[in-house]
């Protein structure tokens, strides 16, 4: 991404990030007996504490990334914690202090794809409906978003009731960095976040971070992470925990976080610009109004956009253009036959291959540019699959 969008520490919190994510499976052979979901024990616990629930992602060495057996671990015991009438909250945090959850596991899943293993269907159906749980859940459900939240992290934490962010919160949607687009209900989310704030975030990856994610929309509130333990105890010792009394517990912690301070939210003095450059039916037009505006601010964001798969960023302006006014479960059943669409084509192999195997950060996308990406191949990405591979909630 482009200096305006990063500073020295975030950008070397990320390639720390990135590398420690890659080198677990640095050691990894392809061959037709590997593993692709693993699993372990203990790499979500979940606890029932009283009246309420306390999901613990349990993978802090790769970042607390979301594997398939996490997937399939939580969904039932948020089912359960729903059907359970005594229960009155459930909140969901990631263990250690750099990260929520940095994303989905998307090196097992290309891997899964090149020989064709269900994995690569599997993962995606089953997130996609673990993201519809969380959004469509009966119960309160607090989000502690402590930490690198990407990916598949926002898709467990975004579609809750509460998301409370740290000034260590480091939040962004960077798939169309790697060949792929803002999934697990991005389509839903973004478009509401007001004006074109989502398309920029969507198309650029750009980097939000601590107070910014409040100001943003994603997060509903903020407190200082050394007031975490504080909030969760105080969260857990509520015997009435209704939704509103919830709110008031948050907001009196977002209130006494005063050591951070509060400043003017970082895409501010730009606001305008993005609104008006990033309106754009196409792609095209954008990058047109872009070079039109010649700013020093807009030739950044050219020189960001011109680092992504020109696929990706086809599909990803036209998902969020589509779901402005569709619901999430019609969200996540277009953006299923997008994640199969990914993997039936080239650019999302590369760009993982270029971010997280090779990390030589120069991906050969196939199409190379936006005018070689036809309508027919973005149509193609957006048809329905065959009606046994449809993802139904």
């Amino acid at each position: 991404l482009s200096d305006v969008e990063s500073t020295p520490d975030t950008d070397m919190l990320i390639r720390r990030s990135l590398q420690r994510l890659s080198v677990v499976f640095q050691h990894v052979k392809m061959t037709s007996s590997y593993n692709f979901s693993t699993s372990a024990p203990d790499d979500v616990i979940l606890e029932t504490i009283d009246t309420k629930g306390v999901i613990t992602l349990n993978r802090p060495k790769v970042l607390n990334s979301l594997n398939l057996s996490m997937i399939r671990k939580i969904h039932p015991q948020l089912t359960a914690w729903e059907n359970e009438p005594l229960t009155t909250m459930v909140i969901i945090k990631g263990a250690g202090d750099k990260a929520f959850c940095a994303g989905g596991d998307i090196r097992a899943v290309t891997e899964a794809g090149k020989v064709g293993d269900r994995l690569s269907q599997d993962f995606f159906k089953e997130e996609y409906m673990l993201n519809n749980k969380i959004g469509t859940y009966e119960i309160p459900y607090v989000a502690l978003i402590d930490g690198i939240t990407m990916g598949g992290g926002v898709g467990l934490s975004v579609h809750g009731m509460f998301r409370v962010a740290t000034e260590r919160t480091l939040f962004a949607m960077p798939e169309t960095a790697i060949g792929l687009f803002p999934d697990v209900g991005g389509g839903y989310f973004l478009p509401r976040l007001g004006g074109k704030l989502g398309v920029y975030l969507a198309l650029s990856g750009f980097r939000l971070k601590g107070r910014d994610v409040l100001k943003a929309g994603v997060a509903t509130h903020f407190v200082q992470s050394d007031k975490l333990a504080d909030l969760e105890k105080s969260l857990l010792a509520m015997e009435n925990a209704r939704a509103h009394d919830i709110g008031e517990v948050l907001y009196k912690y977002q209130s006494m976080s005063t050591d951070i301070p509060d400043t003017d939210f970082v895409l501010e003095p730009h606001i305008e610009e993005i609104d008006r450059l990033f309106n754009g039916d196409t792609v095209e037009e954008i990058v047109h109004n872009l070079k039109m505006e010649g700013s020093e601010w807009a030739k950044k964001q050219l020189d960001t956009l011109s680092k992504m798969s020109p696929t990706s960023m086809k599909i990803t302006l036209r998902q969020i253009l589509e779901a402005e006014t569709m619901t999430l479960q019609d969200v996540l059943v277009m953006e299923y036959r997008l994640s199969q669409h990914c993997v039936e084509d080239h650019d999302f192999y590369e760009g993982v291959r270029a971010l997280l195997v090779d990390k030589d950060q120069s991906p050969k996308w196939n199409p190379a540019t936006l005018e070689k990406v036809t309508p027919q191949k973005v149509d193609w990405y957006f048809s329905p699959l065959p009606e046994e591979r449809e993802l139904k909630l």
